[in-house]
């Protein structure tokens, strides 16, 4: 007997998504993709986190997932007013996107900061903390939703001035990013 795909697959035609979540921030990271340049500001993230009694308590945010990129919402449950945009990342800026394998539950992303000053990292890693592992998941596959939907625009040539940049989203789970992590040298 097959074992039956649980995964939370999203399509495209579901998007916009909105995920309500806790913002742990953002820290420099040191490369444009991979798994090995969040973990260290993830790492630094938590930490704060955790000293809660320094820092108070993580932001309530929406995140909002389109086509067009990703946007970092106040959360406001109780107001019927539209919820205003604390930050906003157009799909080209987004290098790398990935549910975290230590903590399962926080979905993290490199953002590309072409405007940075001189001599300073242009990678910058946004963390969040999902009330489920699942919900990191569906983040996760949601902005993949996105790159592809990006990518299929890049293909029928549509006129997108920032076509050269490169993305990656890593939809293998936290299991499998261990595994591979384990086999990985550095060159």
């Amino acid at each position: 007997m097959a074992a039956q795909n649980t995964e939370p697959i999203v399509s495209v035609d579901e998007l916009p998504l909105l995920f309500h979540v806790k913002y742990l921030g953002e820290q420099p990271a040191k490369g444009l993709w991979g798994i090995k340049h969040t973990r260290k500001p993830v790492d630094i993230l938590v930490a704060a986190a955790k000293n809660v009694s320094e820092n108070g308590p993580l932001p309530l945010v929406t995140v909002e997932v389109s086509t067009g990129g990703l946007k970092i919402l106040q959360h406001s449950p109780k107001s019927k007013s539209k919820s205003l945009p604390i930050n906003s990342f157009k799909v080209d800026t987004i290098s790398y996107g990935v549910q975290d394998l230590v903590y399962t539950r926080v979905f993290c992303m490199i953002i590309v900061d072409d405007t940075n000053q001189k001599g300073a990292l242009p990678f910058h890693c946004h963390a969040f903390v999902c009330d489920s592992r699942a919900q990191a998941r569906r983040l996760t596959y949601a902005l993949a939703a996105a790159f592809q939907e990006f990518g299929n625009k890049v293909k029928e040539g549509c006129d997108l001035p920032y076509v050269k940049k490169k993305f990656a989203i890593d939809l293998r789970t936290p299991e499998e990013l261990g595994r591979a992590s384990d086999e990985e040298t550095e060159a």
